[in-house]
C-alpha cells in the first residue's frame, strides 16, 4: 500500500480545497435570506440569460462545426491541410482576453468590418456588445474545438465501407444519410454538452462582451457582488447555483455521452466516391475558407493592432513587465503542480488496476482527478474570499491562490493528455519494473519519462499557456500591485486604451504560444 500514498496524497488536496472552499460557501449560506434573493428579479434574468447564451452557443457551435468538419473530411488532400488544422487550433489555446481583444478590433463600431461596410455606403453595426457579440466569442473559441472532436469520426469509417458505397453508386445524400449520420449522432451529445458546459461557466467572454447588466451570466454576476457590490451573501447564493447547476448538467451528459472513436479502423484505405463533383468541391472549399477567415482575422487583428501601437511605450513601463513576471512565474508554478497531481492520480490509477486487481477503484479514482471541472474557478475564487476575508489580506494572498486554483483546473487536462498512454504502458511495463526492482525515481527516470516524454511536454505546456493567458480567479483578488497580464489588457481595453491594449495582447499571445512551445520541445523533444 505504500506504493500508493502520492495518489493519495493527491486526492487529499483535491478534496481538502474543494471542500474548503465549498464548506465556506455553505457555511455563509444560512445567513442569506434566500427567499429574498429567489424573489429578485435582477438574478432571474442572470440566471435565464446564462443559460440561454450557453444554449445558442452550442447550438451555434455545434450545428457549424458539422458541415465544417465533414468538408476537412472529404478534402484530405487539400494543399496546406495541416497547417490549416494548426490555425483552426489556435483559439484552443489563445488566452480568452486577447482574442475578445481581436474580435472587438475586427466586429466593433470601429473595427475592420464596420470599416468595409463604411466603404461601401451602408451604415455601421452598432451591436457587437451584448447577446451578438458573446456569441460571436463563443463560436470563435468553440466551432474550432467541435470540429476537432468531431473530425477523427470520419477516420473511423473502414476502407471496405467505401469500397462498398462505390459499387452500389451512392450518391452524398445517401452516404450522408446512412453512414456519416449514425456516426455523428452517437457523439453529438457529448460534444454539444462539452460546449454548453464552457459556454455556461464562461468569464472572460461575458466581462468584457456583456455590455451591461442586460447580458450578465451567474460567473459575471458573482465578480460584481464581491468586487463592487461588495455583498458576499449574493456571490455565495449565486457560486452555489453555479455549482448545482454544473453538477447537474454534467450528471445529465454522463447519461447521453457515448464513446467516440479515435483511431483508424482495419482495412485498406479507399477514397470515398463522392468526391470529383464540382458542387460538392465547391460548397467544401467554401466552407473550409469560411473557416479560415473567421478564425484568423481576429488573430491577424491582434497581430496588426499590436504592431502599430506604441511598442516602446509598453515595453518601457515597469508595470509591464511585473505583470508579465507574475503571469511566468505563476504559470510556472501551476502546471508542475498539475502535472505532480495528475501523474500522482494515474501511478494510483495503475496499481489499483494491476497490482490490486481493483479497475473500478481506479476508474474511480481517476473520475475524482476530472470533476474539478464540475467545480468553476470563480465558484472556488468565491470560496476561498468568504473563508479567508476575516483572516488574512485576501487582495495579498491573491498569487498563491491563483497558482493553486490554476493548478486544479489543469489536472483534467493532464488526465486527458496522459491517461491512455500511461494506461497502456502501465499494461505493458508495470510487472516486469517490479521483477526489476525499479520504482521510485529509478522508475520514473528510466521507464516512465522515457515513454511518454512527447505527452508530458505537451500536457505541462499546455497547462502553463491556460495559465499565463487565465483571467479567472485574478479579477476577483487581482490589485495594481498583484496584476497579471491579462488583467491588466483588460484593464487598459476597460479604460478605453485601446492602442495600449494591442501591444499587451499581441505581447501576450506571443508569450503563451511562446511559453507552450519552449516547454513543449525542452521537455518531449522534437517531433
Amino acid at each position: 500500500m505504500r506504493r500508493l500514498w502520492p495518489g493519495a496524497l493527491a486526492l487529499l488536496l483535491l478534496a481538502s480545497v474543494i471542500a474548503g472552499a465549498l464548506g465556506a460557501l455553505v457555511s455563509a449560506a444560512p445567513s442569506i435570506e434566500l427567499g429574498g434573493l429567489a424573489d429578485d428579479l435582477y438574478l432571474r434574468r442572470v440566471v435565464v440569460f446564462t443559460f440561454w447564451q450557453a444554449l445558442l452557443s452550442a447550438a451555434l457551435s455545434t450545428g457549424l462545426a458539422i458541415p465544417v468538419a465533414r468538408a476537412l473530411a472529404r478534402r484530405e488532400d487539400l494543399p496546406g491541410r495541416s497547417w490549416l488544422l494548426k490555425l483552426v487550433s489556435l483559439p484552443l489555446v489563445v488566452p480568452s482576453i486577447v482574442a475578445v481583444f481581436g474580435i472587438v478590433a475586427v466586429y466593433g463600431r470601429s473595427g475592420w468590418l464596420n470599416d468595409f461596410v463604411s466603404f461601401l455606403g451602408a451604415p455601421r453595426w452598432e451591436g457587437l456588445y451584448g447577446l451578438s457579440g458573446i456569441l460571436i466569442a463563443h463560436v470563435f473559441f468553440n466551432l474550432p474545438l467541435a470540429v476537432r472532436l468531431l473530425l477523427p469520426l470520419w477516420s473511423a469509417v473502414p476502407g471496405e465501407t467505401w469500397r462498398l458505397v462505390a459499387q452500389l453508386g451512392m450518391r452524398s445524400g445517401a452516404i450522408w444519410r446512412l453512414i456519416e449520420w449514425p456516426l455523428l449522432r452517437q457523439a453529438l451529445p457529448g460534444v454539444a454538452g462539452l460546449v454548453f458546459m464552457l459556454c455556461f461557466t464562461s468569464f472572460a467572454v461575458v466581462l468584457t462582451l456583456g455590455g451591461g447588466p442586460a447580458a450578465s451570466t451567474v460567473e459575471v454576476a458573482i465578480y460584481q457582488a464581491l468586487r463592487f457590490d461588495f455583498d458576499p451573501g449574493r456571490a455565495v447564493f449565486l457560486a452555489l447555483l453555479e455549482l448545482l447547476s454544473c453538477a447537474l448538467l454534467v450528471g445529465l451528459g454522463q447519461r447521453f455521452v457515448m464513446a467516440m472513436p479515435s483511431e483508424i479502423t482495419p482495412g485498406r484505405a479507399h477514397a470515398r466516391p463522392d468526391l470529383k463533383g464540382w458542387l460538392g468541391r465547391g460548397a467544401d472549399l467554401l466552407l473550409i475558407g469560411a473557416i479560415t477567415v473567421f478564425v484568423a482575422l481576429p488573430l491577424a487583428a491582434v497581430a496588426v493592432s499590436g504592431v502599430a501601437g506604441p511598442v516602446g511605450k509598453v515595453l518601457s513601463d515597469d508595470l509591464f513587465w511585473s505583470c508579465a513576471l507574475r503571469s511566468l512565474v505563476i504559470a510556472l508554478c501551476a502546471a508542475p503542480l498539475a502535472l505532480a497531481i495528475g501523474w500522482s492520480l494515474l501511478g494510483m490509477c495503475a496499481r489499483l488496476r494491476l497490482a490490486h486487481a481493483r479497475p473500478g477503484w481506479a476508474d474511480g479514482v481517476e473520475l475524482s482527478g476530472s470533476l474539478v471541472i464540475v467545480v468553476p474557478p470563480i465558484v472556488l475564487g468565491t470560496g476561498f474570499f468568504i473563508l479567508l476575508s476575516p483572516h488574512v489580506d485576501v487582495y495579498a494572498a491573491g498569487p498563491p491562490l491563483v497558482v493553486l486554483v490554476n493548478a486544479l483546473m489543469g489536472v483534467p487536462y493532464v488526465l486527458r493528455v496522459l491517461g491512455p498512454l500511461h494506461r497502456q504502458m502501465s499494461a505493458r511495463y508495470e510487472r516486469l519494473s517490479e521483477n526489476l526492482g525499479l520504482r521510485g525515481l529509478s522508475r520514473l527516470r528510466l521507464v516512465e519519462a522515457r515513454l511518454l516524454r512527447r505527452p508530458l511536454g505537451l500536457a505541462l505546456g499546455l497547462c502553463a499557456a491556460l495559465s499565463v493567458g487565465d483571467l479567472g480567479v485574478i479579477a476577483l483578488f487581482g490589485t495594481r500591485d498583484n496584476a497579471t497580464l491579462p488583467l491588466l489588457l483588460y484593464q487598459k481595453m476597460a479604460s478605453y486604451r485601446m492602442d495600449e491594449a494591442a501591444v499587451i495582447a499581441l505581447l501576450l499571445i506571443v508569450m503563451c504560444l511562446g511559453i507552450f512551445a519552449t516547454i513543449e520541445r525542452a521537455v518531449g523533444g522534437r517531433s
